[in-house]
Parts: structure tokens; sequence; C-alpha cells
């Protein structure tokens, strides 16, 4: 009998990992649909042939160029192993066995996994009709054990985002002592004035920290690099946890190489936005409930017959993201990626399985 695994951790689900079939359309992960531009495929291949040097510790060449590009300060920035990684650290930076956390629900499924992990509580609150946050609902949620409020603004999975006026009237009401996570993943596709832009309420308010990542508008899911915008306190506590040159020498240089051409990202993420309300505005023709989506990807809130849909979606070669007897979760894609989501789901709605 070998070494026995924590017991409080038997209770942690594993991760949902996305699945994969041969010549399947996936529409599962939120991936961009296009690969990175050859320029950015060169600067990767130029940091392989040095894999042998150890990157900089504190991917200090990106912190300046990100630093000089949001107008923060360099102590204002860490760099980490994608957004998710940076949310971990935070929750281990900020929380000890016996805190809670507060998130909504249903919202990025890797929050009340990490807080588990950590020995910490999550009280969930659910979405409000609207499948958006409830702030005022979260608020009431918050006790003297709260360290740390996830707010995924777009959230993952619904695409729902909360405006400025009702993020600022909540972080008003909240205590200071409270940090507030503003998981933007999804920030480059908003196309709503509403929605605020968290890294400028990360300038003014010490509590707020703010994340983003390379992996959905820049076309980077698998290198593996994000970033956290906070007060110069948080993010030194941030690299008090981080692992040692989590990211690697290849990840800074495709970040740095597609900060260098902003005009593909704007291209990119037009070509997605476009495509997110060609889908929608199909599918609520049909008769397919849609919540209104900021990300690049749209919900599809379908209760009890969710996975039955998704079921069905494969049997047609299109694989989408499944949340059991809640809804199912599609990424935008290629244009006739987007079409064979459409032909399956016209297909679904006029002959449902018996």
């Amino acid at each position: 009998m070998g070494p026995a695994i924590r017991g409080d951790l038997a209770a942690v689900p594993d991760y949902n990992i996305p699945a994969t079939a041969p010549d399947a359309i996936l529409l599962n992960s939120n991936e961009g649909p296009l690969p990175p531009p050859p320029h950015v495929v060169e600067a990767i291949a130029r940091a392989a042939a040095e894999a042998h040097r150890y990157p900089q510790w504190f991917s200090d060449t990106l912190t300046d160029r990100l630093a000089r590009a949001l107008g923060v300060p360099e102590a204002g920035i860490a760099v980490g192993c994608g957004s998710v990684g940076l949310c971990r650290d935070l929750v281990q930076a900020f929380c000890a066995p016996g805190d809670e956390i507060v998130c909504a629900w249903r919202s990025f499924d890797a929050y009340p996994v990490f807080a588990r992990v950590a020995g910490v509580r999550t009280r969930t609150v659910p979405l409000d009709a609207a499948h958006r946050h409830d702030l005022e609902a979260m608020l009431d949620a918050v006790t003297p054990a709260t360290r740390i409020v996830f707010v995924c603004n777009p959230n993952n999975p619904t695409g729902t985002a909360v405006g400025a006026r009702e993020l600022g009237a909540f972080l008003d009401r909240l205590p200071e002592r409270v940090l507030v996570v503003l998981d933007e993943a999804y920030r480059e596709f908003v196309d709503d004035p509403a929605v605020p832009d968290g890294i400028e309420l990360a300038r003014h308010r010490p509590n707020v920290a703010v994340l983003r990542t390379f992996s959905k508008a820049y076309a980077l899911a698998g290198v593996r690099i994000g970033y956290c915008v906070a007060a110069p306190s948080v993010v030194s506590a941030v690299h008090k946890v981080a692992v040692p040159f989590a990211v690697s020498r290849i990840a800074q240089a495709a970040a740095l190489a597609v900060l260098d051409r902003p005009e593909e990202l704007r291209d990119g993420t037009a070509q997605v936005v476009r495509e997110r309300a060609r889908l929608t505005e199909r599918l609520l023709r049909d008769g397919h409930p849609v919540t209104p989506s900021q990300a690049n990807f749209v919900w599809l809130p379908l209760g009890r017959h969710a996975a039955e849909f998704a079921g069905f979606c494969a049997e047609q070669r299109v694989l989408v993201r499944l949340f059991p007897g809640e809804g199912v979760r599609v990424t935008i894609g290629l244009r006739e990626e987007n079409d064979a989501f459409h032909a399956a789901a016209a297909r679904y709605r006029l002959h449902p399985p018996a």
C-alpha cells in the first residue's frame, strides 16, 4: 500500500478535460480559431533554440512591455502560467485554511477547486435569471472569513457581463480587506461599452486584481501565459508563491511577438465578434435559447436537455462543452465550423432524439 492522498482531496472533482475525436470540429475549449501568425511562430522557434537556458524569473522584458502599454507600474504586473495559474497563486497568497472565497455559480470551474486544494471554503452564489453575476447576493454572501471574491467578467461559461455602474457600486460596498479578482480572460472580445475595463479599476483600488491571458484572443493557448495587474503589494504576494521559472522562454517570446502587431489582434477579435453575432442571430431565429455573449463563445441554457443536445452534436462530428443539467457552451470557430454547428443544432430542433 503506497502513500495515502490527503483525505480532503478525495472530494475534489477531476477537471472536465474537453474531448477530442478524429475529424471532429472542436468547439469545446474556447481556443482561438486561427493559429499564431508566422512572425510569432518564428519567435517561438528562436526561443526554442535557447531552451537549454532558464527564462527570466519574473518575465522582466514582457513586464516592461505590458507596463508601458497599459500605463501601470512594472511592480503592478505579475506574469504567470496562464491566467488560471495566477488565479491559483492568488488563492495561495491570500487565503489560509478556514478562510473563504465567494464566487458566482455557474462560473469558472477552477475557483472552487483551487480553494478546496488550499483548505479554503467556497461560498457559491447562483447567477441571476439572466445568467449574470448577482452582485447584490454576492455582497450578502461575504462574511468575516471572506478573503477573495471572484468576478468573471465576461463570465465563463455564460458569456454574460456586468456593467461599470453596478460593478463600481459593488466595489464601493465591499470591505477593503477583501481582494476582488476580476477575471477578464475574454476581455478582448467585449463590444459593449458599458462593460468596464478592469485595469482602470485596479489603478485606483488596491483591493482589485485583474487577470488576463494570451490564450484566447492572442491564439497562444498552447504556450500558457497570462498576467495579473494589481497593487504592487498584491503582485509581491503572488511572486512569493509562484513556481520558479513557471513561464518558459518560449511563452515569453510568443507573448512579446503578438504584442508587436496589435492590428492582428484587432482583426482576429473582430472576426470572432462578427461570427458570434451571426451565429447568435441564427440560433435565436431557430428558437434556441442563447444568452447575450461578450466572450468568444455562446451559451445555450438547455437545462435537462443539455446532455441530449451535446450528444446529438457529437454524432454530427461537432463537439461542444457540456454542463450536465445546465447548458452547453459553444466556442466561436471559423465560419464553416460555426455553420456546421448551426446545421447540427437545426437538425436537433427539427428531429430531437426520442
